[in-house]
């Protein structure tokens, strides 16, 4: 007689029941020898002494006293800002760093990190994330002020030092954000000087700090340091070609910054003087050969057009005029001219010498405030 299924299945059943316990006991038996296996030593093994590292070396003691005094002063910055339109909207989170101004609770950064921000967080050492304002911003100079919204007590503004005197080969360090990484501390030396850093809207920052301390995306705003931890510059950006520190980094000097934050603080902008004239870059003047700055757009009802200065048009062949001085100095790019014209000022009169073709002709051109146009 054949067996039914039930019967198979009991069989089945015993059987595995059967197999279970057979493990088990296996198991049980040589427990003791699966724990020798991981926890036995072999004899007359231990620890190695460890060496009595004595004084940290002179050098060693004053960046750890600078790091120590100086990370109470930056400012971490968190920041979101909503793109996209409609249905398409997503909130974009960014990070950068700051440092503390003065006793106001003013903070300044980049215009980079808080530009387009609809919110600003700010953490200051081991505080939770304290929440900003937006006071003033000078893309110009990729330099902007935020303040506390509710102040702590207790801030440490960082010292101000200067860079008018600094020298190529003197030791620099940077305290950040890095991807995210509050409290970092990077070191290096002034690697060159009088640099100029391109921004967005076609001005150039002179006399900018380059060094190798190690500047990557968070880094921007935070303070670049001398070894007396004096602030000496502003970390702005990096030239490479990853994204990453390459050993070339840039920040903005501290005798602009203290010409320009106050101006942010009372004001919020900049003033931007002007004359009302878009200009090509020198390669056209260049190419005509002639040192100055091409005139290839000028605003109507602008000093400059009041004044009668005639652009290029170089579709129907018109020539226009090229500033070649100011004052009477010689000024052979747009930089020059920018310089120039701060120097007299919003409110004052610009001398202009002006070739048009063979002609060259001086021209008398008020200053105005471009910002408040």
């Amino acid at each position: 007689m054949k067996p039914n299924q039930n019967q198979r299945g009991a069989s089945a059943t015993a059987l595995l029941a059967f197999v279970l316990f057979v493990a088990l006991l296996y198991v049980l038996y040589n427990q003791s020898s699966i724990e020798n296996l991981f926890t036995s030593r072999p004899e007359n093994v231990t620890p190695r002494v460890v060496e009595a590292r004595g004084d940290l070396a002179a050098g060693e003691k004053s960046v750890v006293e600078l790091f120590e005094v100086s990370k109470a002063s930056v400012a971490y910055i968190f920041t979101e800002s909503v793109q996209g339109q409609l249905f398409f909207r997503r909130v974009a989170e960014g990070t950068g760093s700051g440092f503390i101004w003065d006793d106001a609770g003013h903070i300044v950064t980049n215009a980079h990190v808080v530009e387009g921000a609809s919110r600003i967080r700010v953490q200051l050492d081991d505080s939770e994330p304290l929440p900003a304002r937006l006071v003033g911003i000078a893309p110009s100079y990729d330099l902007a002020v935020i303040r506390l919204v509710n102040k702590p007590a207790n801030l440490r503004p960082i010292p101000v030092g200067t860079s008018g005197d600094l020298l190529v080969g003197q030791s620099v360090f940077a305290i950040g954000n890095p991807f995210g990484l509050s409290k970092t501390l990077t070191a290096g030396i002034v690697s060159a000087l009088g640099r100029t850093l391109p921004v967005s809207n076609g001005r150039e920052i002179p006399d900018v700090i380059q060094t190798d301390a190690a500047i990557n995306p968070g880094n921007s705003g935070g303070p670049l340091l001398d070894s007396a931890g004096r602030l000496i510059g502003v970390n702005t950006a990096i030239l490479s070609q990853s994204g990453s520190s390459a050993g070339v980094g840039f920040a903005i000097p501290v005798d602009l910054v203290n010409e320009i934050v106050p101006q942010l603080i009372e004001r919020g902008t900049l003033p931007r003087p002007g004359i009302g004239i878009a200009v090509a870059d020198e390669s056209l003047a260049r190419r005509l050969g002639i040192r100055g700055i091409a005139v290839m757009g000028v605003e109507p009802g602008s000093p400059a057009a009041q004044a009668g200065l005639k652009p290029f048009d170089l579709q129907a062949g018109v020539v226009g005029d090229i500033i070649i001085a100011v004052d009477r100095k010689p000024v052979a790019n747009v930089l020059q001219l920018s310089k120039a014209l701060e120097a007299i000022g919003v409110g004052g009169t610009a001398n202009l010498l002006v070739m048009r073709g063979d002609d060259t002709r001086e021209v008398a051109v008020s200053i105005v405030d471009l910002e408040a146009r």
